[in-house]
């Protein structure tokens, strides 16, 4: 896979990315800073490293699998692997502008 087509199958990756949603806030896990990051290889596995707003988050076992199938059915892609960290900790900080707009906190 060359530089271009990586870039093209990491934007369709955020697409994905932003298709999930934190049940208690209306805003996608992109948007909210949740996904630390997004590796993917020459080959088209892919490594997201993610984290939740609290280790007692009801979605906590749910949203990870959401976000390894939604993941895997972009086009291109190999393989999904999704990592919870808790390192560092989450805090509204995370967020983008957008996301920041979009639930008044600026």
């Amino acid at each position: 896979m060359n530089s271009l087509e990586k870039s093209q199958l990491e934007s369709k990756i955020i697409e994905a990315l932003e298709t999930c949603y934190d049940p208690e806030i209306p805003v996608n896990i992109h948007e909210l800073g949740l996904v630390y990051s997004t590796d993917v290889s020459d080959e088209g596995d892919v490594q997201i490293k993610m984290t939740l707003t609290t280790p007692n988050c009801p979605v906590a076992t749910s949203l990870p699998g959401e976000v390894k199938n939604k993941v895997s059915a972009v086009e291109h892609v190999k393989s999904v692997n999704v990592e919870v960290v808790w390192d560092p900790p989450w805090d509204p900080g995370k967020m983008s502008e957008g996301a920041r707009l979009q639930l008044g906190l600026m």
